[in-house]
């Protein structure tokens, strides 16, 4: 036989423990092959898959940083945008104004122009009117004297008669 020592049977060292040597020896090899077997086929692609899984994750956040930069200078541009907009409708709408503004001075100027010629053609009508009262004053005046005439005289007087004893008349009341 071999001298084996037998650490169950001694009481002290790890056979107080209840633990056999042999038992811990063949357990120590069988944890040492399940260890490089699974560091070997299960930790090996689990730590391959957690290592993308984080290279993944921090795409992801570079990513999101990115975009977040690029929203930043997107809302800059927008806002730049925007205030561009406001100052050119600003600029549209001033002009606008303008524009409705002489159009409005270019009516008014048209009406007043239109207004004066109403009057001007007003006045020449009423001149003409006056001329034509006028002249219907004098004839109606030359047959009143006519009349007047052939009353104080008692004769019938012509239109020849007629004419030059106005002249004469018309004479003596200027003098």
């Amino acid at each position: 036989m071999h001298p084996v020592t037998n650490f169950a049977d001694s009481t002290s060292g790890i056979g107080a423990l209840g633990v056999s040597g042999q038992a811990l020896l063949i357990q120590l090899v069988t944890f040492g092959l399940a260890y490089l077997v699974l560091r070997r086929f299960a930790f090996q692609p689990i730590l391959k898959v957690l290592r993308e899984r984080r290279e993944t994750i921090e795409k992801g956040v570079l990513l999101g940083e990115e975009m977040q930069k690029e929203r930043a200078e997107l809302d800059k541009k927008v806002t730049a945008q925007l205030h561009k907009a406001r100052a050119e409708a600003d600029g549209i709408v001033a002009e606008a104004q303008d524009t409705a503004r002489a159009t409005v001075r270019e009516a008014e100027d048209k009406a007043r122009g239109k207004a004066d010629g109403i009057v001007k053609d007003a006045e020449a009508r009423a001149a003409q009117e006056v001329k034509r009262a006028r002249k219907a004053l004098e004839t109606e005046l030359v047959g009143l004297i006519s009349d007047a005439t052939e009353a104080i005289i008692d004769e019938k007087v012509d239109a020849k008669k007629d004419a030059a004893l106005i002249d004469k008349a018309l004479a003596g009341q200027r003098a």
